[in-house]
């Protein structure tokens, strides 16, 4: 072998090694927060907090849910952290959370999620003039200030109002995937733009940081096919306290 010594002997060295994996307890003044979950094969998921583009804190999950959330906040506020802004992922009753244990810290919902959940919607090629409208809107959500993006969906709204009306034969809304994309716009809408209307904060307007490094660690994690669970973890709790 290139080492001259046998895998079962690599693995027992493996399995002896004890990654360091100390986080630092806090930082000394208040900083920009996101987190976002992410699964390894069913049953086993992360969710990890990063601030300063490190991570801070991360914890192990068989289901993402708030109580999950809720755990690593309080988590993070115990260890002394304190948060200049707070940007979510998609996740129904995330916002409502943070502004019960963080009430005056601002929130960004990420925007490529919001882009996320109106695709799902509308798919990537809506066939309704309502749904093509829409798809061009989100397509330049970055590119707008908070009053236009809200003049832009008012207007789309007002002018499709009675196509968004229609009901067939069964008294049910013919355009529910579409009603439901503008509802999740007008509901998220108040903390798109937090990322602007604090310049001064350097709010991240995505939770991409999260993102890009659960690529990483999966690309990294596919290279070592057939590892057991306990050692797959080891592996993942290493790459996480490295990056």
């Amino acid at each position: 072998m290139r080492y001259g010594v046998s895998l079962k002997t690599i693995r027992r060295h493996f399995d002896k090694y004890t990654p360091d994996i100390t986080i630092i307890s806090s930082a000394k003044a208040a900083v920009a927060l996101s987190f976002d979950g992410t699964f390894f094969g069913r049953g086993y998921g992360l969710m990890v907090y990063r601030a300063c583009g490190k991570n801070i804190y991360w914890q192990e999950m068989e289901n993402e849910n708030l109580s999950v959330i809720e755990q690593g906040l309080r988590h993070l506020i115990a260890q002394g952290w304190q948060f200049s802004s707070i940007t979510v992922d998609g996740r129904q009753g995330t916002i409502s959370l943070i502004k019960r244990l963080f009430p005056d810290t601002p929130i960004q919902f990420c925007l490529f999620h919001q882009k996320a959940i109106i695709r799902r919607y509308l798919t990537t090629k809506p066939k309704t003039a309502c749904g093509k409208e829409v798809q061009i809107l989100v397509s330049f959500l970055a590119h707008l200030g908070h009053a236009f993006f809200l003049e832009c969906l008012a207007d789309i709204q007002e002018r499709y109002a009675e196509f968004l009306a229609e009901r067939n034969e069964k008294k049910q809304f013919m355009h529910r995937k579409l009603r439901s994309a503008l509802r999740s716009l007008r509901c998220n809408a108040p903390h798109l733009y937090t990322y602007k209307n604090y310049p001064e904060l350097h709010i991240p307007s995505t939770t991409n940081s999260c993102d890009g490094s659960f690529a990483h660690w999966k690309n990294k994690v596919k290279i070592h096919r057939g590892l057991s669970k306990a050692r797959r973890a080891k592996m993942i709790h290493a790459l996480l306290a490295k990056t």
